[in-house]
């Protein structure tokens, strides 16, 4: 019946169904594969000239689009004035660290606990080495950046399903796997299966390779062998003082018990697109990149201004705010035109009078729910203990990732972990029900269940729910084929005197570079009109 199902797939009813089972985060990922979505579509600087006189832009949130037109508007030389919902920039460019204190909707105020100098990112927190507008940006605003981790061949893959409960390291899984696929390959070129697609100098060629790549012994067999270890590794650690137990390579999971357990499906996560080395953060918290955008349009930002109302006519835009800390006073701002970065969960339940279509499209995508949890230790265990040095570990666990820091390796002294990150799904919203401490509380437990040292070093905890965020509502927006062909184009276009920027305007949804991209799109639209104009 399955297979029945399976005929006449295409490329576009392959991807519905991704989209529909995994969500289209997935899907893009698998279009990314496909060749249907591209990389960044930066091409360099944008040069922006001959600004009229006295001409004005109001821009609508400080995030990473509304400081990159107010940095590259200001220097055309528009009168530019931004206003904020929050008493920072950045948005969801965003780092808690020791003093800080977080709300979210229907909350109390959590004030972080953790130690001087460590921090989690409960947004954005890694840039993917072909995201080349951040990148440009990054080092023209002086953003130090060091390696981030993404693989490690140390870290580990878990499942309730198999392996006894226990988690197994990445490499033995990747070995496993790769050693059985190429023992059935074998047996399949061996029997003549291939005959007629390969010739025989290349079938003997092949048999070769996959002996090498499959770590098989003489009979094309996957087993237990020295070779095996070279890939796997040795279950004894080399420690000092315990150099003369001779290593053993473990025994190899069963092919069925890898598919059976679900272990090999996290391995995609290492082979997508985004997650190829090398990936990027900034040393000291992905909030720097915030930060440097802002001292070059501080000056620019009014604070707290809560956007209740946008109005625009035939010359002005104006929008109609309060203080978010203190509400009950309306003010106004006003420009010539607008760039309208606020999220559209946030916008959709904003008075703003634009077209049907673009009001239809800002109503019509729902954004992505994400939970992440940081965790405070007393040392640094996943070193000192399992030999971790960044990466990330998998599980079917409710928490799904652990993400162990890519920075201050080999130290003394205490360390934060990203203990839980989960998108969309059952997890995702069980977690956003959850008071703060709650999740904290439960991210401990499963937690312990891969590292036991859990119980014994963990002393504090941060928790953020995207969709308790008040800025945002949400973690991104989460188009799918039907919304984004239906709806996009009319969200992006320049509606009167209004244009909509932010990685919800982008073909790189929920990641800094779609932010920027849109944002340098809209101005240099935005541009071309009061031009023409």
């Amino acid at each position: 019946m399955a297979q029945d199902k399976l005929v006449g797939l295409n490329r576009r009813n392959l991807l519905s169904l991704i989209g529909m089972t995994a969500g289209s985060m997935t899907m893009y990922h698998a279009m990314t594969t496909l060749g249907l979505a591209g990389e960044s579509r930066y091409n360099g600087p944008i040069k922006l000239e001959g600004a009229p006189k006295d001409t004005s832009v109001l821009i609508l949130g400080a995030g990473l689009a509304g400081m990159t037109a107010a940095l590259e508007l200001r220097q055309a030389g528009y009168n530019v004035k931004i206003l904020e919902y929050n008493n920072r920039v950045g948005g969801r460019n965003w780092t808690i660290r020791g003093g800080d204190s977080v709300k979210e909707l229907g909350g109390e105020i959590r004030n972080c606990e953790f130690d001087e100098g460590l921090y989690i990112n409960p947004g954005p927190w890694r840039i993917p080495y072909h995201h080349h507008g951040l990148l440009a940006y990054c080092k023209r605003l002086g953003v130090v950046l060091e390696p981030f981790q993404q693989l490690n061949h140390n870290a580990f893959l878990h499942s309730t399903r198999g392996g006894g409960g226990k988690p197994q390291r990445v490499r033995y899984v990747m070995t496993d796997i790769r050693g059985h696929i190429s023992e059935l390959l074998c047996k399949v070129t061996r029997k003549g299966a291939l005959e007629g697609s390969v010739t025989k100098e290349d079938q003997e060629m092949l048999l070769e390779a996959l002996r090498s790549w499959g770590a098989l012994d003489e009979n094309y067999a996957y087993q237990n062998s020295t070779h095996v270890r070279e890939f796997r590794g040795s279950v004894e650690a080399y420690r000092a003082g315990r150099n003369s137990v001779v290593p053993t390579s473990g025994k190899p999971l069963s092919l069925s018990e890898i598919l059976g357990s679900g272990l090999w499906s996290d391995l995609a996560a290492f082979a997508r697109y985004e997650f190829q080395t090398t990936m990027f953060q900034p040393r000291g918290g992905i909030d720097l990149i915030g930060k440097a955008f802002s001292k070059e349009v501080d000056d620019l930002v009014t604070y707290n201004a809560k956007v209740t109302k946008i109005e625009q006519d035939e010359k002005r835009v104006t929008a109609y705010y309060e203080d978010s800390e203190n509400p009950g006073t309306i003010q106004r701002a006003s420009g010539d035109w607008c760039v309208c970065t606020i999220p559209l969960t946030i916008l959709s339940q904003i008075d703003i009078n634009v077209s049907a279509e673009m009001l239809a499209a800002i109503k019509a995508v729902p954004y992505a729910s994400s939970v992440k949890v940081g965790l405070q230790f007393k040392r640094r265990f996943w070193e000192e203990d399992d030999l971790i040095f960044g990466g990330v570990s998998y599980t079917n666990l409710p928490i799904r990732q652990i993400s162990y820091p890519s920075s201050d390796f080999n130290t003394k002294g205490k360390g934060v972990l990203l203990g839980c990150y989960t998108w969309n799904g059952p997890n995702s919203y069980e977690f956003t029900s959850m008071a703060p401490e709650e999740r904290v509380k439960r991210v401990v437990e499963y937690g312990a269940r891969i590292h036991p040292q859990y119980k014994e070093e963990f002393e504090n905890g941060v928790s953020w729910a995207w969709h308790r965020s008040p800025f945002t509502l949400g973690c991104a927006g989460d188009w799918t084929e039907d919304t984004r062909r239906e709806h996009f184009n009319n969200l992006c276009k320049i509606d009167g005197r209004v244009v909509i920027a932010g990685e919800h305007a982008s073909q790189v949804p929920a990641w800094m570079e779609g932010a920027i991209l849109s944002s340098l799109d809209a101005i240099t639209r935005l541009h071309k009109r009061i031009m023409a104009g």
